[in-house]
């Protein structure tokens, strides 16, 4: 498969700048570099990561190898992209049966100051059995999603009532090896989402 990402579309799922970063951590590139980059395959996207599970122990990018893996970045506060994207990630292993086995889907916070394990816990287990939370210290969120491209920022909050981060959106696919292969917008249905896994499950297309 082309490394190109799977979408050139929906570019309004990078919101707009924030006016804050936590402390402490890797400077931030702005939502439309970041797009930029992602969207015209300028740069690699992913790398190794050591994170904290949502039961407390450490997880590396190298304990998900011989599965595919469906990385999600957001937060459990999120009131609108975050549980719609989930749903989906969840539809679509639920769409392949006993084949999504073969899929590991990571929900990634970026949110790391009110995201324990404990809460992570919690969130994902209303979307999917087998979705893994992932948090660590701010420095260490900041550098992974830096590695996929990824923009966030605490809100302005006279500007985005309700909303503590603003963040992309974007759904990323990792092949078995831990290479990235590609992303789905915000908003890619379930069924599209499993569509193009398929192929990578040697599945044949769904008639």
């Amino acid at each position: 498969m082309s490394r190109w990402p799977i979408a050139l579309s929906f570019l309004s799922g990078l919101a707009g700048g924030g006016w804050a970063l936590w402390p402490s951590e890797p400077p931030q590139r702005s939502s439309t570099e970041l797009m930029n980059v992602l969207m015209w395959n300028r740069e690699p996207v992913g790398g190794p990561f050591t994170l904290i599970d949502h039961d407390g122990r450490p997880r590396t990018d190298a304990d998900f190898r011989g599965k595919l893996m469906l990385i999600y970045f957001g937060f459990t506060f999120c009131s609108n992209t975050c549980p719609t994207d989930l749903q989906a990630i969840a539809g679509s292993l639920d769409q392949l049966g006993a084949a999504g086995d073969a899929v590991q889907p990571l929900f990634i916070t970026v949110d790391p100051e009110k995201d324990t394990p404990a809460q992570l816990k919690g969130y994902v287990r209303l979307f999917h059995p087998r979705m893994i939370g992932l948090t660590g210290s701010p420095k260490q969120i900041r550098k992974v999603a830096n590695d996929y491209k990824v923009y966030y920022a605490k809100a302005e909050p006279l500007k985005r009532a309700g909303v503590d981060v603003d963040h992309s959106g974007f759904t990323f696919l990792l092949g078995r090896d831990g290479q990235y292969l590609g992303f789905f917008p915000p908003g890619t249905a379930a069924d599209r989402i499993a569509t193009a896994l398929r192929p990578h499950l040697s599945l044949p297309p769904q008639s």
